[in-house]
């Protein structure tokens, strides 16, 4: 007669898959430990998959956003540094003349106008950091302003033939719907200063120039009156610069949205991906110490048979 164990075959499976559950939970509590994710596949993510693919989604498209705004931010603030250098730039113009008149002496104001076209032209043929015009609109690859100097001018019918740029502004779309034009024209701000410039070379060309010192009565009264014409390419400059830095504004509003929406979806993913790692650390311990156990009473299960239990039979 065979003496069998006390534990039966379906103890034994049963006591094999707690031993194989413990495993199991213990392997995932390891693994979320490790790489404090939920898990590394969908299938742990379960009814959770769609909005947590959502959140990335969104949050991804807002960092988008928010990478194309920066840059529109960038280039907004130097806007802004050259709508300053070229606003002084039209009320120094405006005080040449201004002083001409008053002192009856204009000799050396057209090399004054030749030092403001220069610089005039410094600023809207500059270029962004790709290469390209600032301030070419959608032609930003051709120079936007082609006059060099006086003469330049003189030879044009009108000022505004001096301009090459585009007329379709650049612009950056910083939310769903939302866009924000940002780019700047050259004839939008230069075109009158570039006015004031040429009439007074054609006048200082012309049987009435030769501008000095005495000043003609001729003379005096068309410099008064482009003292007029001065004031306003000044004001166009400067209203240029009160655009631009409602753009600016505009632009950092949209920047902070775009932040406080990318912590928001970022939490989000956050909630449903990774794991609070006190708890799976926890977790872990737990399943370690069930793990532990159920190996333990296996082991003692299959090591007791019904001789554990037989009392020895005395002899007579």
């Amino acid at each position: 007669m065979s003496i069998d164990r006390v534990a039966t075959a379906t103890q034994a499976q049963y006591l094999l898959s707690q031993v194989t559950q413990a495993q199991v939970a213990m392997n995932k509590s390891q693994a979320q430990v490790a790489s404090g994710k939920v898990a590394d596949d969908y299938t742990g993510i379960g009814d959770k998959t769609a909005a947590l693919e959502a959140a990335r989604s969104a949050g991804a498209r807002t960092d988008a956003y928010q990478a194309a705004t920066t840059l529109a931010l960038n280039q907004a603030n130097l806007q802004d540094t050259q709508m300053t250098s070229l606003s002084s730039l039209a009320n120094e113009w405006r005080q040449d003349i201004t002083t001409a008149v008053g002192n009856g002496d204009a000799s050396t104001l057209a090399a004054q106008a030749q030092s403001v076209l220069d610089q005039l032209n410094t600023i809207l043929n500059s270029k962004d950091a790709n290469g390209n015009y600032l301030y070419g609109g959608d032609k930003n690859t051709t120079q936007p302003l082609n006059a060099s100097s006086l003469a330049d001018l003189q030879a044009l019918p009108s000022a505004s033939d001096a301009f090459a740029n585009g007329t379709v502004k650049s612009a950056v779309r910083v939310s769903d719907g939302q866009t924000v034009q940002v780019g700047m024209l050259a004839s939008d701000i230069g075109s009158q200063l570039l006015a004031s410039l040429k009439s007074v070379a054609d006048f200082n060309a012309g049987p009435n120039g030769n501008l000095g010192t005495p000043l003609t009565d001729t003379q005096s009264t068309f410099l008064s009156g482009a003292i007029t014409d001065a004031t306003a390419a000044a004001t166009q400059v400067n209203n240029a610069a009160a655009t631009n830095g409602a753009v600016y504004t505009q632009l950092q509003d949209a920047s902070g949205t775009q932040q406080s929406m990318s912590t928001v979806y970022a939490g989000f993913v956050s909630d449903i991906q990774n794991v609070d790692m006190g708890t799976a650390v926890s977790n872990l311990n737990q399943n370690q110490v069930a793990l532990q156990a159920a190996l333990e009473v296996t082991a003692q299960l299959n090591q007791i048979s019904l001789l554990n239990y037989l009392t020895p039979s005395s002899s007579s």
